[in-house]
């Protein structure tokens, strides 16, 4: 696998690195010892999708609050999606920075977002699919978010919003105070 350090701090863009043939490629997409060797949490205790029937559906921005922060280790599997993180970490050197990537079926690509780091994205095209490696169960109390389009944070999305659920539409701004 290939390892690419993003501009947040413990996140990587992730690929598959592909033995082919005739009868196409196999590749491994995670592997515990390759990312406890980049210093990354490669133990995933759940995984979950996400469909997204429209383009423009926006999910996001969202964290689970310490003592739940989780991993995550995110990968289109159908479609495309702009992916979003956002360092939510006080303590770090890209504190409220974010960074936006392309994911999508055809790239294989993955993100990992490492815990204290808050998580959105955008669908770009129709029937759009994302599968989530996560590092803890997920704790409904534990969840946070924050306004996907708060000039604080000032994400510059590609495209505004088609469909977006009611509970992202009304998280409230990005607080400090409030972040794990």
């Amino acid at each position: 696998m290939k390892f690419t350090a993003c501009a947040i701090g413990g996140a990587w863009l992730v690929e598959a690195e592909r033995s082919a043939d005739e009868r196409g490629f196999f590749a491994r997409t995670q592997c515990v010892a390759e990312f406890a060797a980049h210093g990354l949490n490669g133990v995933f205790r759940q995984s979950s999708i996400s469909y997204n029937q429209k383009r423009g559906t926006l999910r996001g921005m969202h964290y689970q609050k310490s003592p739940h922060a989780e991993s995550k280790l995110v990968r289109c599997t159908a479609g495309a999606v702009y992916d979003v993180i956002v360092d939510i970490r006080p303590s770090s050197a890209t504190y409220r920075r974010w960074f936006g990537a392309e994911l999508d079926a055809r790239n294989r690509r993955a993100l990992y977002i490492p815990d204290g780091v808050a998580h959105g994205f955008i669908s770009l095209g129709d029937e759009t699919e994302m599968l989530y490696m996560i590092s803890t169960d997920y704790v409904p109390e534990s969840f946070r978010g924050f306004r996907w389009n708060d000039p604080a944070i000032g994400i510059a999305w590609p495209l505004a919003p088609a469909v977006i659920s009611a509970r992202d539409a009304s998280l409230p701004a990005f607080d400090p105070a409030a972040t794990p």
